[in-house]
């Protein structure tokens, strides 16, 4: 009975706070201060999840000549479209040439990104980013043979959308019940490093799993940076005008008093929304009164998330708050057909906010604090079906922020080739490094020791934990 009530009790909670807009009324935040635990320092993730499966292999692209030429003969049909659309835009002339520091790693081979990453290219060569790569879910370490030979545990459901998603969240197929970034939270909450458990784990894109916890659930914020209680604010500011108001006022007056109720049910879902609807107006007023970013942000929607974000982390004295994890998304990247039209539009809108974020976080003081990092469903074919690609497997990553060891390339790049050690069919990468080993870097960077990781990610247990990705921040 307490355990269902428990979970009926953080749904009407999550319900109360889905979507978002600007509250002008707002307690005081000295109770919510009052919260505070004595941590020190300030450290936020920040999740960007392309929904879809990003094509990586058009995103770190190989540039020696050899391995160019190789890579140009399989891709040859959708290089020959960039040339036709767009002046050649994946000629190697056209490439953005990485110089990492660990160059030798990688036997004479050399990398570049497209030119729609200018930022992030400037950003990895001032060693403010790095490439991760070949991630990917595993149950344990595998090999092209092992997976022909069905002689080694997979993840269910491979180059499944939903699935993969949830896998790459949550570490199990969809219906997964929490995600690694709310077990993050949990652990932040425990070690007492979190003051206000609702503003630990913040989405711009709804109730993901990724930041649903034991204990902690996701706090949705608009693109203004702002929550909402859905319950009540439809009426606020409305075409009813002034009836509409009143029925805010009085609405929000009766949630405030309704936890007094005799019955048990009422008493607690009555003080559920209380308790909702003060640290809604609690977060919103401590962004109304945070300064102005001067960053100017381009329009896009996902610009516009990260903007959100910086909004949210300038809060974080007035909050009181020392980690935070962040959900920000955009889809898109199911690039079946017309990759050369949509791919690198999408990247160059993903560049420009990245960049704009970066700029904020200098503007705000919390570059040094705050790591962002890429994820999606998977990676892709590296062979091609006319003018796309098909659902593949492992993937390259960026991580971006001050705190990275940047200006370098960890893992292995498998070459542009079929049938290699790491090559499940088709060019579909098997990952030669789990999203647990990544995780588990993000998560101890963020403050976890070796007992929360395992706690946070089970399936870390069947890695090595001392692998090079650990040392990419």
């Amino acid at each position: 009975m307490t355990y269902s009530r428990r979970l009926f009790m953080k749904s009407a909670l999550a319900s109360a706070m889905t979507g978002a807009t600007l509250s002008t009324l707002g307690p005081s935040l000295q109770q919510f201060q009052a919260q505070a635990a004595s941590a020190s320092g300030y450290k936020a993730l920040v999740c960007m999840f392309f929904f879809g499966g990003l094509d990586t292999h058009d995103i770190l692209i190989p540039y020696d000549p050899a391995s160019y030429s190789a890579y140009g003969e399989i891709r040859q049909g959708l290089i020959a479209r960039y040339a036709a659309q767009d002046g050649n835009s994946r000629a190697r002339a056209r490439l953005l040439p990485l110089a990492p520091e660990n160059a030798a790693d990688f036997a004479g081979r050399q990398f570049a990104l497209p030119p729609e990453l200018p930022g992030i290219h400037s950003l990895f060569q001032s060693g403010r980013a790095a490439v991760v790569a070949n991630v990917g879910p595993l149950a344990e370490p595998t090999t092209r043979t092992q997976f022909n030979n069905q002689s080694v545990n997979l993840p269910a459901r491979l180059y499944s959308h939903n699935d993969q998603q949830s896998t790459w969240m949550a570490n199990q197929p969809e219906g997964a019940q929490f995600g690694w970034g709310g077990r993050f939270a949990d652990a932040i909450l425990r070690a007492g490093s979190a003051q206000v458990p609702e503003f630990t784990a913040i989405s711009t894109q709804g109730n993901q799993v990724f930041l649903t916890g034991e204990h902690v659930l996701p706090f949705p914020v608009d693109l203004d940076g702002a929550g909402r209680f859905d319950l009540i604010e439809s009426f606020r500011d409305n075409p009813f005008g002034q009836d509409g108001n009143r029925t805010y006022e009085r609405l929000r007056a009766h949630f405030l008093q309704s936890g007094g109720r005799s019955n048990l049910l009422e008493r607690d879902m009555g003080l559920a929304l209380a308790g909702a609807l003060d640290k809604n107006e609690a977060f919103n007023l401590a962004v109304e009164n945070a300064p102005e970013l001067q960053t100017d942000f381009p329009g896009s929607g996902l610009s516009r998330q990260l903007q959100a974000v910086a909004q949210t982390i300038a809060t974080r004295n007035t909050l009181l708050m020392n980690r935070q994890i962040f959900f920000v998304g955009r889809g898109g990247f199911d690039t079946h057909s017309n990759q050369v039209g949509s791919l690198p539009r999408l990247m160059g809108e993903v560049d420009a906010a990245i960049t704009a974020f970066q700029s904020a976080l200098e503007e705000i003081g919390a570059a040094d604090d705050v790591t962002l990092f890429m994820a999606s469903d998977f990676g892709r074919t590296l062979a091609v079906n006319d003018d796309g690609t098909d659902h593949g497997w492992g993937s390259h990553h960026f991580v971006i922020g001050n705190a990275v060891r940047g200006n370098r390339i960890y893992g292995d790049v498998p070459p542009p080739a079929f049938e290699h050690d790491y090559d499940s069919g088709h060019g579909r990468l098997i990952p030669t490094l789990s999203v647990d080993q990544f995780a588990g870097a993000l998560g101890r960077w963020f403050g976890l020791n070796d007992s929360e990781l395992l706690t946070a990610l089970p399936g870390l247990a069947a890695f090595d934990p001392r692998v090079s990705a650990a040392s990419f921040i």
